[in-house]
């Protein structure tokens, strides 16, 4: 009998204490999040309500308890029927129970006024993926822990979020978003599948598990980071300790000899615009950005669109003013909102 799995007590005391591995704290209000009171051993739990069924079973998923014995004594209710309902609500209803387990049986036997029910589990998730399972609140949150598994070039991230909102849908475009958060690790856009556990429910938490599929193998994806990120220290090398409020400007002057732009076939991520053969705007802005953030530069990568047509630009602050950068119309040039404008770029909320 398979009674106790440290790893996934961890799990349990961080989604039940509310604890963040994203350095965020919030409160999880759950049903049956209480201690059960255990029996005559660490496999065993005592049980009078049917809440506490419920909390019972729940008690054993979370330990990664495959079978268990629940003593139930003093019940008003239908024992069998209710252990069929309790079993069921913890492996459908429960985002842990959803994602974990492949399914629960339950038998018992009577003993003067006392059942005793013995539940068996089978899991259809490893222990290390129950135990590496990340805690954080709020749908917003997944956009920075997608960020960390691209810059890793992770193929799988598992989430228990507090107080879900939205949708599949919504947890890919945060996906998205952290793909153009990472220009050193945005080389080439994962297909993204997302799965939530449970699908559908009136509780706010799910277990969100995203599945990345890269175009490339992530071995030869982190080779590739790292010559891009080797090229672009390279290139920003001179430029590191000079004065913060010249630092753009000696980097608009040094981009002509070091982008290579190719608007027709060029790729889409700056490792074509610094180390390859050319980039399209997308690679370019995404090379754009890199160099940015290696001076300490704040800006961002726009997704707009240039004369109605989808385009990547970039917007960064000199010396507290914004200017507009777009490397496929000029390496060394910067411009104004309203320039901009007139050349007929748009963007979300645009102001001249």
């Amino acid at each position: 009998m398979k009674k106790w799995i440290p790893a996934l007590a961890l799990s349990l005391a961080l989604a039940l204490g509310g604890c963040s591995l994203s350095g965020q704290s919030y409160t999880v209000v759950e049903p049956h999040a209480e201690h059960p009171v255990l029996g005559e051993n660490e496999s065993t739990i005592k049980a009078s309500t049917y809440s506490e069924l419920v909390n019972g079973v729940l008690f054993f998923v979370s330990q990664g308890v495959e079978e268990g014995v629940i003593q139930i004594t003093d019940y008003n209710g239908d024992v069998e029927d209710d252990l069929n309902r309790a079993c069921l609500e913890v492996a459908k209803d429960d985002p842990l129970g959803a994602y974990a387990v492949d399914f629960i049986k339950n038998d018992y036997t009577t003993i003067i006024t006392t059942y005793e029910a013995t539940i068996t589990i089978s899991y259809r998730r490893s222990p290390e993926q129950v135990s590496s399972l990340v805690n954080i609140t709020g749908t917003s949150a997944i956009r920075e822990e997608a960020v960390q598994a691209l810059s890793a070039f992770k193929t799988e991230l598992a989430l228990r979020v507090g107080y879900f909102t939205g949708d599949a849908a919504a947890v890919e475009e945060q996906v998205r978003q952290a793909y153009y958060d990472t220009p050193a690790a945005a080389l080439g856009m994962p297909e993204c599948s997302v799965a939530l556990y449970p699908e559908t429910g009136a509780g706010t938490q799910r277990i969100v598990e995203i599945l990345l599929d890269y175009p490339e193998e992530p071995t030869v994806l982190q080779q590739k980071s790292q010559q891009l990120q080797e090229q672009a220290a390279a290139i920003l090398a001179p430029i590191q300790h000079q004065i913060a409020s010249r630092r753009l400007d000696l980097l608009m002057g040094t981009l002509s000899g070091t982008v290579r732009v190719d608007l027709a076939s060029g790729g889409a991520t700056a490792w074509d615009a610094l180390v390859g053969q050319g980039a399209d705007d997308e690679g370019l802005a995404l090379a754009f950005q890199l160099l940015c953030d290696g001076l300490g530069l704040k800006g961002q990568m726009v997704e707009g669109t240039l004369q109605g047509e989808p385009h990547f630009f970039n917007q960064v602050d000199r010396n507290g003013q914004i200017v507009w950068v777009d490397l496929i119309r000029s390496t060394g040039q910067t411009y104004t909102a309203a320039q901009m404008l007139d050349m007929g770029y748009q963007w979300p909320d645009q102001e001249a």
